[in-house]
This record gives C-alpha cells, structure tokens and sequence, in this order.
C-alpha cells in the first residue's frame, strides 16, 4: 500500500521547495497532497542570491493544491513536509495549521521543515522545546525562542523531524526524508 504525504503550503511558497519533494515523493510511489488555505493554483516564488546582503524573489510557476486546511484529516497521511518561501509566515495564523503539524509530532510522524518553514514550528512551540533543528538563517531567533538550539548545518536530522537551511539542501533533505518514511 503506498504512503501518504502531505505537503503544506500557501502562495509564495518556494518553488524549488514545493517542486522538488513533490515529484520526488511522487517517484518514490507515496501518494502526495497539498493543502492551503483554499484549494487553488498557487503562486511560488524564486528566492536566489544575486550578491544583495538578502534574497532576491520572482514569480516562479503556478501548482494546484488538492484541498484546503480544512479538509486534511492528518490521520489520513504518513509523513508532512513544509516548505518555506514566504508562505510560512501567513499560513502559520490557519487555525488548522498548528492542529495539522501537531498531529505529525504526537504520532512521532516523519516531518520534513525546510527554510522558512520554521516559522509554522513555532505554533507548536511546545514540540519543539529543547529540540535541535536548522532552518534558514533569519529565522534563529524563531526557533530559539521556541526553546529549541539551532543548529548551524545546513542539514539536521533529530528523531522525527528533519530540518534543512534552503533550497540548495534539497538532495540531501529529500534523501533523509525518504528514509524515515521508509523506516
């Protein structure tokens, strides 16, 4: 029977980081989800440095989501991944975010946090209290404040919860992923 994944995210998410689990949990066989805050085509973004002391953003491709917060049963799914962009600091106020992202962390689920996904994390703050787990630099204050350690790597792995620094981390992120789903 194939696994279920699902996959939060809203417009301006980013499309290296919504595009890649994507089709690479697609090609493993799960069955893959995206939910936001209504079902629609969603707008992501391409995030690059181009020499600015911070990102620069674009208007990358559209990709449908397949259902609204409100309609995911997170029983129904056997792994979550959260891309960041900047999608993460709106869809974090859905008052069904923090209850779906809960559900991954009591059921000691693979969850997979990539970038500014850190940002959802700290509405389950009491998940991640003396935790480890990276995400991208701007948001140390975030995780820190939720009474986690972040951790400088680019890549982090601690029990259920794999974390990454940014998009070019994806393989690498992906891969560990993939093998907590497997387990």
């Amino acid at each position: 029977m194939a696994k279920n994944v699902l996959i939060i995210a809203g417009d301006a998410v980013e499309a290296l980081e919504i595009y890649y689990p994507y089709y690479r949990c697609i090609e493993e066989g799960y069955d893959v989800k995206i939910a936001a805050p209504s079902k629609k085509k969603l707008q992501t973004v391409v995030h690059d440095f181009i020499g600015w002391d911070t990102y620069t953003e674009s208007k990358g491709y559209l990709i449908d989501s397949h259902l609204s917060f409100e309609e995911v049963n997170p029983e129904d799914y056997d792994g979550l991944i959260i891309p960041g962009g900047r999608a993460p600091e709106y869809i974090r106020l859905n008052e069904n975010v923090p209850k779906i992202v809960s559900h991954f962390f009591e059921e000691n689920k693979p969850v997979a946090a990539i970038c500014h996904a850190a940002l959802i994390l700290t509405t389950v703050k009491e998940y991640l209290k003396d935790r480890e787990l990276t995400a991208y630099i701007a948001c140390k204050p975030d995780v820190e404040a939720c009474g986690a350690t972040y951790i400088e790597n680019t890549l982090h792995v601690e029990r259920n919860l794999v974390s990454g620094h940014a998009w070019p981390d994806l393989p690498g992120f992906m891969r560990e992923f993939v093998q907590k789903m497997n387990q």
